[in-house]
């Protein structure tokens, strides 16, 4: 597989692997980066994974004398990987979260990425195609977790993380007027039993097949601005209000679950990296300007930031730190915070 140049897509979900990181790219990596890998070999083959343990070790050896070893294949080692810089803000943008979304959806994680390039070519249509097959894949079709994605110059904090009921959730969604969170479902179930009738099969697409998950909810979670906007209804849609646009530089992201806050994190560290490898992807094409055609987005709205020129290639993406705090303002959660994106390690050099 690893020789067959123009293989675009493959998925080795679910094969029992004793290589674990191997695993883990599996479930959060793009299909060109698990094929470069199995090409140089893997774990334990020999001499492609003995030059890389030796490239770790000068790597260690180098940090612990600052100046020591020439570090030369760590230098061809790191050169190959993504570079995303973290930045610790001294006033980060602060997510509140009520108590009510105990009961209904409790784990949210947030971040802001700084530098993205979405003007060339497709680079907008890519970036919300790796999100469908994000939600798709290491989301469980949102049933493990939601991703959402904003333009964080129309983003305006400090937001707060609550529930409402469904007949007081009023939201615009993307490609949508305003509308109350009860009647959307409802109109995306008549859509839905549209689709089926004319298509006569029991597959539906797009939002539709997300409903089933806010099933027996008396109150569904939202993100809501600094206006009262309602900017976020997961696990469904994104508002209008932020959505990215070719011009957007800067992204507020969104992860948020039912299941664990680990799960989170994983998801957050997963999308940084994709993004990263989509910016190098777009950078290094230098495609032309085109046209793209949006998508129906997924639970991440997509938004835009008309102002700022081309980044350059040699600048790592930023990403700042958001803060998720109680009603009282004690801390719940920081991303990312030392420990995170260990889980994309092998793939992405972070600068902390």
């Amino acid at each position: 597989l690893a020789d067959c140049p123009r293989l675009k897509e493959a998925n080795f979900r679910g094969n029992q692997l004793k290589d674990k990181r191997l695993e883990k790219m599996v479930n959060g990596c793009q299909t060109k980066s698990i094929l470069e890998y199995l090409r140089a070999g893997g774990r334990g083959k020999g001499k492609a994974e003995n030059t890389r343990e030796e490239a770790r070790k000068k790597k260690r050896e180098k940090q612990q004398k600052k100046n020591g070893g020439d570090g030369e294949q760590d230098e061809v080692e790191e050169a190959s990987k993504l570079l995303v810089k973290v930045l610790h803000v001294s006033t980060p943008l602060v997510i509140k979260v009520s108590p009510g979304v105990k009961d209904v959806r409790p784990f949210i994680v947030c971040c802001v990425l700084k530098g993205v390039n979405l003007k060339p070519g497709n680079a907008l249509k890519r970036f919300l195609s790796a999100q469908t097959k994000l939600h798709e894949d290491i989301c469980e079709k949102r049933t493990a977790a939601t991703i959402a994605t904003h333009d964080l110059q129309l983003v305006k904090g400090p937001l707060i993380y609550d529930v409402r009921p469904p007949e007081e959730l009023k939201i615009t969604p993307l490609g949508r007027k305003e509308i109350k969170a009860k009647d959307l479902l409802r109109q995306l179930q008549l859509e839905a039993e549209e689709q089926r009738k004319q298509k006569k099969r029991q597959n539906i697409s797009g939002l539709h097949k997300y409903l089933q998950l806010l099933d027996g909810k008396d109150h569904y979670p939202c993100l809501v601005d600094a206006e009262g906007v309602v900017i976020s209804f997961p696990p469904i849609t994104n508002s209008e209000k932020t959505k990215i646009r070719k011009e957007t530089r800067d992204l507020f992201l969104e992860v948020t679950s039912d299941t664990s806050l680990q799960i989170c994190k994983d998801v957050m560290d997963t999308l940084i990296l994709k993004i990263a490898e989509l910016n190098r992807f777009t950078l290094e094409n230098e495609e032309g300007s085109g046209s793209d055609s949006e998508p129906d987005a997924l639970c991440g709205p997509m938004n835009s930031n008309p102002s700022q020129d081309s980044q350059p290639t040699s600048l790592p993406l930023v990403v700042e730190q958001v803060r998720v705090v109680d009603t009282d303002g004690n801390l719940k959660v920081l991303y990312p915070s030392k420990t995170d994106l260990a889980t994309v390690s092998s793939l992405l050099t972070v600068i902390r």
